[in-house]
């Protein structure tokens, strides 16, 4: 959950999301990346990667909340871990 340079911001350049999506990827785990702020079009250009800005229905091993976005505050995940990067 989040992938822009930081809360409540559109912009995605410098995140350091992108480096944790990629290293997961290298232990060939599949990712999707949620983030109602991001761009997707900007995303897609800047960093080759597909984002869902509304909040997938499917359950995950895992979630990481990785930008502390408003819109996070209360919302349901659908997840056996929840990993927050940063605090809320």
């Amino acid at each position: 959950m989040g992938f822009t340079f930081k809360e409540n911001c559109p912009d995605v350049r410098n995140t350091k999301v992108v480096d944790v999506v990629k290293e997961l990827r290298a232990y060939d785990t599949n990712v999707a990346i949620y983030d109602p702020w991001a761009d997707p079009e900007e995303v897609k250009r800047e960093y080759d990667l597909d984002i869902l800005t509304a909040m997938p229905a499917e359950t995950f091993d895992a979630t990481i909340l990785a930008v502390a976005h408003e819109t996070f505050k209360g919302v349901k995940v659908n997840s056996k871990l929840i990993y927050c990067v940063k605090a809320l």
